[in-house]
């Protein structure tokens, strides 16, 4: 990632951590999405909060690319709910000899979302604390119903071309996960 600015910020009374980071482009955008799937396991919440164009459904395509997802992505935005199943990893066999799966991608995006209790409504809690990795666009809009634990992404669009990206951790699980996506993307630290 040398093209983008990087501030890390570790709170350590709280299990929370922030990384800031600028993309210059969709595709580092994407890029920075595939080097946060390739870290994914399954049983994740990632909540992405920012305007139209900011980049949400890119950086869920890039989260898809690092899952092993080959299906197009597109914004779930009349649906609510596009679901796409875990692929056969590569290289990776199960003890009777088959490709080991990867998990399920369930992408949200409540844009069209008139009250919050609609995601209960539709079982959606479900998908929120199941085996699958699930993406939720315009989290915003339920952040009343979301776990204590999860990875929040704001997005923000500061030019053209450049976007800011906050990832916000909340629960050690995702401090973790923030700190190995950070390693893996071969940031620099700002103090």
């Amino acid at each position: 990632m040398p093209e983008g600015s990087v501030v890390t910020r570790y709170s350590q009374g709280e299990s929370t951590c922030i990384l800031d980071i600028i993309s210059h482009s969709s595709a580092q955008t994407q890029r920075l999405g595939t080097r946060l799937g390739e870290l994914l396991r399954g049983g994740e919440l990632l909540l992405l909060d920012g305007q139209l164009g900011t980049g949400k459904t890119t950086f869920t395509q890039g989260l898809a690319q690092g899952l092993h997802i080959s299906e197009v992505i597109s914004s779930p935005t009349f649906t609510l709910l596009k679901e796409y199943a875990g692929q056969p990893l590569p290289a990776v066999e199960t003890p009777a000899h088959e490709p080991a799966m990867g998990p399920a991608l369930y992408h949200f995006d409540l844009y069209r979302l008139d009250e919050p209790e609609e995601i209960l409504d539709l079982g959606f809690e479900e998908y929120f604390s199941g085996s699958g990795v699930s993406v939720v666009e315009w989290s915003e809009k339920a952040d009343a119903f979301w776990p204590d634990e999860h990875l929040r992404i704001r997005m923000k669009l500061l030019s053209e071309t450049k976007r800011g990206l906050l990832f916000m951790a909340s629960g050690p699980r995702y401090c973790e996960l923030l700190r190995q996506f950070q390693k893996n993307t071969y940031a620099t630290v700002s103090s």
